[in-house]
């Protein structure tokens, strides 16, 4: 509830401020560079969750095997698969948030890591 004293003050009218136009500094969105590391990053991040859904499918098998007590998986792959599924995210993070070398090595890990897990878990 506003005091009395402040009821009876006159208002002062207010000029109108008209709104800044504010340009983003970014980059052109047609360097070459851009395009081959989006790409390159495209490309293993899509291996990156395929890894991931891999193992968690076979985490679920694993899981639908113990219920009905069939036999599934054994402890290799339920370790591997999750195992692979982390480092090959976590390089594909550094892959996403690093330019240059950097990423490229990051990438070649994703290439690694899911190389490695569908050899060892799927082709032997």
């Amino acid at each position: 509830m506003a005091s009395p004293d402040t009821d009876e003050l006159p208002t002062v009218p207010q000029e109108r401020a008209e709104p800044e136009h504010i340009t983003p500094d970014t980059p052109e969105p047609d360097a070459p560079a851009k395009k081959r590391g989006r790409w390159w990053r495209g490309f293993t991040g899509s291996l990156a969750a395929g890894l991931a859904v891999l193992a968690a499918g076979v985490l679920v098998v694993a899981g639908i095997d113990l219920y009905t007590g069939a036999p599934g998986p054994g402890a290799v792959l339920l370790i591997g698969h999750p195992l692979a599924a982390v480092l090959a995210l976590l390089a594909q993070r550094v892959a996403d948030r690093r330019n240059g070398l950097p990423a490229a090595g990051a990438g070649a890990a994703v290439v690694l890591f899911t190389a490695s897990a569908l050899t060892l878990f799927w082709l032997t």
